[in-house]
């Protein structure tokens, strides 16, 4: 067999070889030169800056001192108003005194003196001198005609006595008192030479240079005497605020990069050797790694796959490792995943087994000793069935995926935690909403009770807390031996019928199971007709009734199954005693009405929550019921009311007062009916029958107007004369005068 596969990687791998070598080499010369100039520019800048902050600092220093000293030394404000000269001269000996120790404090300044405006003196470490013949009068005129706009002034000669030496100083002239006072100036000027002996101890003339610019450009100072401007780029720039000077800084040429020539030649044999290593490496590791690939194919080709053609040298060797690799991971991962599947189901049918009591068989003792699922110390068990409240609104809210997941997570979780109580766990999902756990133990179960309701209340509290998920657990008793665990399996899933009775926290203890199995029915029917009878009064009783039905549940401890067969028992006597009194009512017991309460009422998960709703439920039938009676009474009493005033509308004592008393209602509620059924009031009402009557008494007889206000309930003839001249529109007289006819007025005649 050709090894063209050998050729190939090794021709395959030089080309990127040498083109990444060269590329890295290339890119080292010119990060390097970069980082050089960079980091070199960076020094210069910082030493300069340095140097910079440094001047800024001594002058803002000297500034700051002599204005300080100006403004709490009370001796200058006395030199200013002239009381220093009153009298002993010793208040303007301390002046000068101050003005010689600022010098002595501070090295940068050379001299100082301040002015006095009142009298055009200045005073001088040597004493007053007249204005006119002070040595340097120019400056001061230019200070006090506000000519200078910085702090400090350019660089000047200075000669204040003809004793001195001329010196370059710049200066700084204040305004005095501070801080725009008008009485005089003080002048403080610093000795360049010092300045610039200050700027040559931080730079080094070797390797670097630095010179200082005026504001027009012209060399104040280059360091270390250098008059001439130096070799060599400048590579920072900085201006002085107080001044206005500008700095400028670089390396001095053949000083830059004198040292990269060394490295430029260290990274080109560098790069030398590393292509002949490189090379040399490659050679060996192809040799090297192609001899079991060899193997690899020798042991393919003998393999004969029908897939594959009898000439496999014109193929390339990987694609046929690859081929070949892939059938046989394909084929692993298939046998191990079938593998995996088959034993998680047999475990689960071995869980299952045991719930049932298949117990003594050879395969099941057999499957035992594989799966081990409880060691050797194991001698006493205990089985704990858990059961998901709302199982159908979790299926609703999850997805097929999440479900399985959540299960998963609650299975390990009830083996974890039984683990971390020192107990072995075996747990399994037995149906769809309930999971089995097999707890077992080496020690005394039975006098430890309470080790299973605290797990059971662990399993609880982590569920609801992280998953947001509500269980029913039943414990059952401890038994010996796991070929017994069936009868604490039984009494397990017998507490989870008992949840809503026996609950507590949603954990059943088999222990307080009832021994009783049989529902007394005769007692619960004949509450069950009481609240029926009690609804139909209309007996607000009812309501106790209901609360003492739920004592009962949780008293004779009934199972979940018998409360709903009672509760809709309840519903369905309700149904025939008044489902058909109202549309209302019938709408409440009809199907899917109460198919939405059954599933309401079913799906709570504690005795309480089912009383709420049943109470809830049965209030709102109570409420449509009272409004149907009320309805009723209410019709019965208004045609009463109204036949009852008709035949005693002549009573001079008929008032709502007298219908309060005789119908057994209050007076503003027999005004109310009276409004809701003739638009109109009680008194209205009463006037309308009394002036029909009197019409017909006036046009019909003879009698006085006297006799027929007391026939018509009226206590005098003034009373009913009014009340008919308003009602009418025209006097009792006249209406008989006229001759009128009862329902016509005096325009009709």
């Amino acid at each position: 067999m050709r090894r063209n596969w050998s050729r190939s990687m090794m021709f395959s791998y030089f080309p990127i070889f040498l083109l990444t070598v060269s590329i890295l080499i290339f890119l080292s010369f010119l990060i390097v030169g970069e980082l050089s100039r960079s980091e070199t520019n960076k020094a210069n800048r910082i030493s300069t800056g340095y140097v910079v902050d440094s001047v800024q600092n001594a002058l803002s220093d000297v500034e700051l001192s002599v204005l300080q000293e100006m403004e709490t030394n009370h001796d200058y404000g006395d030199f200013l108003s002239g009381l220093s000269d009153q009298g002993d001269r010793t208040r303007l000996y301390n002046t000068v005194n101050d003005m010689r120790g600022m010098l002595y404090r501070n090295q940068l300044i050379d001299s100082i003196y301040i002015y006095r405006k009142w009298d055009d003196k200045v005073l001088t470490l040597n004493g007053l001198v007249d204005r006119d013949v002070f040595a340097d009068r120019d400056y001061l005129a230019g200070v006090l005609a506000e000519n200078e706009e910085r702090n400090w002034s350019d660089v000047r000669t200075l000669r204040l006595f003809s004793s001195d030496q001329t010196v370059r100083v710049i200066s700084m002239g204040k305004m005095l008192p501070l801080p725009f006072g008008a009485e005089g100036v003080v002048v403080v000027n610093l000795s360049m030479y010092r300045l610039e002996r200050m700027i040559d101890d931080m730079t080094k003339s070797q390797v670097s240079f630095m010179r200082v610019l005026g504001d027009q450009g012209d060399l104040v100072y280059a360091a270390h005497q250098e008059n001439d401007i130096p070799e060599g780029d400048v590579l920072t720039r900085i201006t002085l605020d107080n001044t206005g000077w500008t700095f400028e800084s670089g390396i001095r040429a053949g000083e830059l990069f004198a040292w990269m020539s060394v490295v430029s030649y260290l990274w080109i044999i560098i790069g030398i050797l590393t292509v002949v290593l490189g090379t040399l490496y490659i050679l060996y590791i192809t040799r090297k790694n192609y001899r079991p690939i060899q193997a690899m194919m020798n042991r393919i080709q003998a393999l004969q796959f029908r897939e594959e053609s009898l000439d496999n040298t014109s193929r390339s060797e990987l694609v046929l490792i690859d081929r070949a690799l892939e059938t046989l991971i394909n084929q692993t991962v298939s046998y191990q995943k079938q593998y995996d599947e088959n034993l998680l189901v047999q475990r689960r049918q071995l869980f299952l087994d045991l719930m049932e009591g298949e117990q003594g068989t050879s395969s099941l003792e057999e499957k035992l000793q594989h799966f081990k699922p409880f060691t050797d110390e194991a001698v006493q068990f205990a089985f704990i069935a858990a059961e998901m409240n709302q199982y159908e609104e979790f299926r609703r809210k999850y997805p097929a995926k999440e479900q399985n997941m959540l299960k998963l997570t609650l299975m390990n979780l009830f083996q974890e935690l039984a683990v971390e109580e020192q107990l072995q766990g075996w747990a399994e999902w037995v149906s769809g909403n309930r999971i089995g756990l097999m707890i077992g133990s080496g020690g005394d179960l039975r006098t430890g009770k309470d080790r299973l309701r605290i797990l059971a209340e662990r399993y609880l509290r982590w569920v609801s807390d992280n998953l947001g998920l509500s269980l029913a657990i039943g414990v059952g008793p401890v038994v010996d031996g796991l070929e017994a665990i069936l009868d604490s399996c039984t009494a397990a899933e017998a507490a989870l019928q008992h949840k809503l009775s026996l609950g507590r926290d949603m954990i059943v203890l088999s222990d307080s199971l009832p021994d009783r199995s049989t529902l007394h029915s005769y007692k619960y029917l004949q509450m069950l007709s009481e609240i029926v009878r009690e609804f139909r009064i209309a007996d607000e009783n009812w309501r106790q009734r209901v609360d003492e039905l739920f004592r009962w549940f949780s008293s004779d401890q009934i199972k979940d199954e018998e409360i709903h067969m009672l509760l809709h028992m309840l519903i369905q006597m309700l149904d025939r005693e008044l489902g058909q009194l109202s549309d209302s009512l019938r709408r409440m017991f009809a199907e899917p009405s109460l198919q939405g309460y059954y599933s309401e009422m079913e799906s709570q998960t504690t005795l309480e929550q089912v009383h709420a709703v049943i109470l809830k439920w049965l209030a709102e039938i109570y409420r449509i019921y009272v409004s149907v009676n009320e309805s009723k009474s209410y019709r019965a009493m208004i045609s009463e009311m109204k036949v009852y005033i008709e035949e005693n509308f002549d009573n001079p004592d008929l008032s709502l007062k007298h219908l309060s008393d005789r119908f057994q209602i209050s007076g503003k509620y027999a005004s109310h009916l009276f409004k809701e059924e003739f638009d109109m009031k009680f008194v209205d009402f009463l006037t309308q029958l009394r002036m029909q009557r009197a019409e017909y008494l006036l046009a019909t007889t003879s009698d006085n107007l006297q006799d027929i206000a007391l026939k018509l309930g009226y206590t005098s003839s003034i009373t009913f004369g009014r009340v008919f001249k308003r009602v009418v529109g025209v006097t009792p007289g006249d209406y008989r005068k006229h001759r009128m006819k009862p329902g016509t007025d005096e325009h009709e005649n």
